[in-house]
């Protein structure tokens, strides 16, 4: 299940719980996608609970639509990972040493607000 949460325009926040379908995957793109329409920079907040995947069906659509954005990192200011499961916040720590221009932060749940915080306190674009 998919939440996407009301922040300022240049900060692309959701909260994912459990499977991740084809829909959520569309809704986040299209997001994301408008967010860096308006924005020269765009910061992220992710908080997962419980995640169990994605639905494999869906994900070569979602990489066609998210290939893309590899020309876009340098877009990408703060991104906050709130996790529950420690597989999640070891896998953000590895996506973050791979592209490392991007300002990273994994959190435990007990942190979500300092998490959202310091998104949204980055400097507006």
């Amino acid at each position: 299940m998919l939440e996407l949460l009301e922040t300022r325009d240049d900060v692309f926040a959701l909260t994912v719980t459990g499977r991740i379908t084809g829909d959520d995957l569309a809704e986040m793109m299209e997001r994301l996608d408008k967010a860096m329409a308006n924005h020269d920079q765009v910061h992220v907040f992710v908080e997962t609970r419980s995640l169990d995947g994605i639905e494999i069906s869906d994900l070569p659509s979602y990489l066609a639509d998210a290939l893309p954005l590899f020309r876009k990192l340098r877009r990408f200011g703060r991104v906050a990972v709130v996790a529950d499961q420690a597989w999640v916040r070891a896998a953000t720590r590895l996506e973050s040493a791979v592209l490392p221009g991007i300002s990273y932060r994994v959190f435990e749940p007990d942190q979500r607000d300092e998490a959202l915080a310091w998104v949204q306190d980055a400097p507006h674009s």
